[in-house]
């Protein structure tokens, strides 16, 4: 009997393989003047073990006729594009393709316009990088260049987009606090008008009733993105006498009012009551007063998967969902497991 056929090696397979990121494995490759020359020779055995060999699509992006991506975002504070642009240089290879990006302010007439500049620069693909998780219209006269929608995903079926699996990640952080025993888990949501909140609480939702546990709608709770709201909600329930030993927060601002109140009232954290929160923003869950377990929706992820789908030239039509992972930290493990 013949073997089944093994599949092709990635660059993400030899960068892993040598314990480099992508970018490094491309240059490595490449016999790049600024990668050390034993890094070099660990990436070149790694691709000679797996038998790496340049994938005939992913190389045909950059391949072309410009060597070059365009990005066009409304990102303006700066919260998830720059994370996804270093996925996508990651993805494409810094010394192989260069990344032009353009801010749109949330103008339709301008994202319409720094469109029609890369294509009169032949860009070789367009990323269209949205700040909130809601779905948008699709970008106008596109015609053929290839285009992917990056963490807003477009309200057309037929384009490619790749965002954060908001329902998973809230399945993930609930079952975060029931592996460890909580049992009387509350949701602190956003605005309820918002996907993400309702993605994210249904998850919780989802794993509370896979874990064997009674969900009443008063343990799906939502407000808004503040610290403000997480102090009032906290106050509320413990106002209204219910058990709670565990908070899935709907990001870590709120978690961050939720800890404050709970700390305020006597209450130890995590012993008495575990917080999650969502985001994992650097300044908040990590170097805040007190670390917070979060969701990390990995950024660069995102923007490398959506790199990958531009490079065959023909992203596949639909929604791809990236689920990310929990960082665990003192409001659910303690000091003695920070990380």
């Amino acid at each position: 009997m013949s073997e089944e056929p093994r599949a092709r090696a990635t660059l993400t397979d030899v960068a892993k393989a040598a314990g480099v990121s992508v970018g490094t494995a491309s240059k490595a490759l490449n016999d790049r003047f600024d990668v050390k020359s034993e890094t070099k020779a660990r990436v070149q055995r790694a691709a000679a073990d797996l038998n790496f060999r340049p994938n005939a699509l992913a190389r045909g992006l950059l391949a072309g006729r410009t060597q070059s991506v365009g990005i066009v975002t409304n990102d303006l504070d700066g919260r998830f594009a720059p994370k996804i642009v270093v996925g996508v240089e990651n993805a494409l290879g810094a010394d192989q393709s260069s990344v032009l990006l353009s801010i749109t302010r949330g103008d339709p007439a301008l994202e319409a316009h720094y469109i029609r500049g890369f294509q009169e620069r032949r860009v070789d693909g367009i990323l269209i990088v949205g700040n909130i998780p809601e779905s948008r219209p699709p970008a106008q006269d596109l015609h053929d260049t290839p285009a992917v929608y990056v963490f807003a995903p477009s309200s057309d079926p037929r384009d490619a987009s790749v965002i954060a699996d908001n329902l998973a990640a809230g399945t993930m952080a609930t079952k975060h606090l029931t592996d460890l025993g909580r049992r009387d888990i509350f949701h602190l949501g956003g605005r309820p008008g918002e996907v993400a909140a309702r993605d994210r609480a249904e998850g919780t939702r989802s794993q509370l009733t896979a874990a064997g546990l009674p969900v009443s709608p008063f343990q799906i709770l939502y407000g808004d993105w503040s610290e403000q709201w997480g102090w009032d909600a906290v106050g509320g329930i413990l106002a209204s006498g219910a058990a709670v030993d565990g908070l899935v927060c709907g990001d870590d601002t709120i978690a961050r009012g939720a800890i404050d109140r709970l700390l305020a009232e006597g209450i130890t954290i995590p012993d008495q009551v575990a917080v999650v929160g969502f985001d994992n923003r650097p300044v908040l869950a990590q170097y805040g007063r007190h670390p917070i377990t979060s969701v990390d929706m990995e950024l660069e992820a995102i923007g490398s998967r959506a790199a990958q789908a531009l490079m065959t030239g023909h992203p596949a039509p639909g929604v791809l969902a990236h689920p990310g992972h929990v960082a665990a930290r003192w409001s659910t493990l303690g000091t003695a497991n920070q990380r």
